[in-house]
């Protein structure tokens, strides 16, 4: 079990981070995220099939998580509530992170297609329509699902991961500790677009989300790592 669990906790952030650095290349993702909906559309659409099967790989790398909590927890055996917990929790983590993606490989190339296509008198208007469509996915799946939640729910999952090594011997204790920082650092992104900060953004929250995520990635290759030694 802990070398199955080993092998995961490398295996999947890597394909993660890979897919994430595909879109940087192709797509200029993340940072196209924050771009009017004409300009995002316009440029999916310009990518074709290689950039919907680039989405399609960061949302299969992202329901690698799924066995990973689980393996995770087996592997620690911490006390029954807390691998329950850390099983449930990390698993509705992978479910909301490919919710909030599904929709680049699916929805998003249709509204692509049909927003250049549009002709006519009623061009105008047509894409008016599609725009709010999108920014509407965009909002729902991306903003409020998939980073939102994402986001807090992998922030409670680490603690409580970090907590679980923490209270077993499987791991080094400050393997442990390490990971209550970078959970922390994840509860905080997640409420980049909570409240007054809705319509455009936390500032503070959005500049500490990539560092935590690449704090996060390193750490669960390091939890690895200690599982295969």
């Amino acid at each position: 079990m802990e070398l199955a669990a080993g092998a995961a906790l490398i295996v999947v952030p890597i394909a993660f981070n890979a897919a994430f650095f595909e879109l940087g290349r192709a797509f200029d993702y993340p940072e196209i995220l924050r771009k009017e909906p004409d300009e995002i559309l316009r440029r999916f659409a310009a990518g074709g099939t290689g950039l919907v099967l680039r989405w399609h790989a960061l949302l299969i790398s992202a329901l690698g998580m799924l066995p990973l909590v689980a393996l995770l927890a087996a592997a620690l055996d911490p006390p029954a509530p807390l691998g329950v917990a850390s099983v449930v929790i990390g698993s509705a983590a992978a479910l909301v992170q490919a919710i909030g993606l599904v929709r680049w490989p699916y929805a998003i190339p249709e509204l692509a297609r049909r927003f250049v296509a549009a002709d006519g008198a009623d061009a105008s208007s047509q894409r008016q329509t599609i725009e709010v469509a999108f920014a509407t996915l965009h909002r729902l799946l991306g903003v409020g699902i998939g980073e939102h939640l994402g986001y807090l729910l992998t922030g409670v999952w680490t603690v409580l991961v970090g907590i679980s090594i923490v209270t077993t011997p499987t791991l080094v204790p400050w393997l442990g500790w390490l990971g209550v920082p970078i959970g922390a650092a994840l509860l905080i992104g997640s409420v980049e677009f909570v409240g007054p900060n809705e319509r455009s953004g936390w500032q503070f929250a959005g500049n500490l989300i990539p560092l935590a995520y690449i704090a996060w990635s390193l750490w669960l290759i390091a939890l690895g790592i200690g599982l295969l030694l």
